[in-house]
């Protein structure tokens, strides 16, 4: 079942096209990769799918982008319903200069939960689902910033998905940490597809391998090659895409 689908999307920065005519489809409950190198337009893509290019001037956006198949760029389209639909995670992460406990429950609150169980409920389920819980359990009232860089970051996918988002957007998220907390995130994709679509931008090689289903590889702005991941990895369609995962591209 189709989650998601771009038809012929078109990415404007001013003059600059940072993205060309990408058509694909993202199917439910899947992990997408999409790679390429450092300014190929991955990012680009990404934040379409949530309108976070609409915060930069000079944006301009051709052809279209569904959900569910609804165009999330017509002018009916509630830009802070999409938002909701469409959690987001960063290279860097970010947690509020808050306790562990309110990180969560802040996002709840101003989706409009006002009962204190049910906020306490879904706190607990968030840091459970990103196996957080039996780390933080006994200092949810701590503040998160003491935290190391992979339990931050888990923090973070446990605040994007304690609203139940639909579709999960992942830009880089287990580049700045360390191997071990690496696998934790890593690990945590497998199990969050059970319940999420998930599209993940990496430089990571070995990581778009070991997590998606499907990938992705961008180059200056073009889509080159779209597959199932084992597929891309072991016997690739076009030699471009070859020589960039086995590093002789360039």
């Amino acid at each position: 079942m189709k989650k998601i689908e771009s038809k012929a999307l078109n990415v404007y920065y001013g003059d600059t096209r940072a993205v060309k005519d990408i058509s694909l489809q993202v199917e439910k409950n899947t992990v997408l990769a999409l790679i390429g190198p450092s300014g190929c337009g991955k990012s680009t893509f990404l934040r379409c799918i949530n309108r976070m290019n609409d915060i930069i001037p000079g944006t301009r956006i051709e052809g279209e982008l569904l959900i569910d198949g609804e165009p999330v760029y017509q002018n009916k389209y509630d830009v802070t319903t999409l938002r909701r639909k469409v959690g987001m995670v960063f290279q860097k992460s970010n947690p509020f200069p808050k306790t562990i406990f309110e990180n969560i429950a802040y996002g709840l609150r101003i989706n409009g939960i006002k009962d204190k169980y049910e906020i306490e409920k879904k706190v607990e389920s968030s840091l459970k689902a990103t196996a957080l819980w039996d780390e933080v359990k006994d200092r949810l009232h701590q503040s998160a910033i003491g935290f190391s860089g992979g339990q931050q970051q888990r923090l973070c996918i446990a605040r994007t998905i304690a609203i139940q988002p639909e579709i999960i957007l992942m830009d880089e998220p287990a580049s700045a940490l360390d191997p071990i907390s690496t696998q934790k995130i890593e690990e945590l994709i497998h199990e969050l597809k059970n319940d999420y679509t998930i599209i993940i931008v990496t430089h990571n090689m070995q990581q778009a391998a070991r997590v998606s289903d499907y990938t992705a590889f961008f180059y200056m702005g073009d889509l080159v090659e779209l597959n199932k991941t084992e597929k891309i990895f072991t016997k690739p369609d076009l030699e471009m895409t070859e020589k960039y995962i086995t590093g002789k591209f360039g």
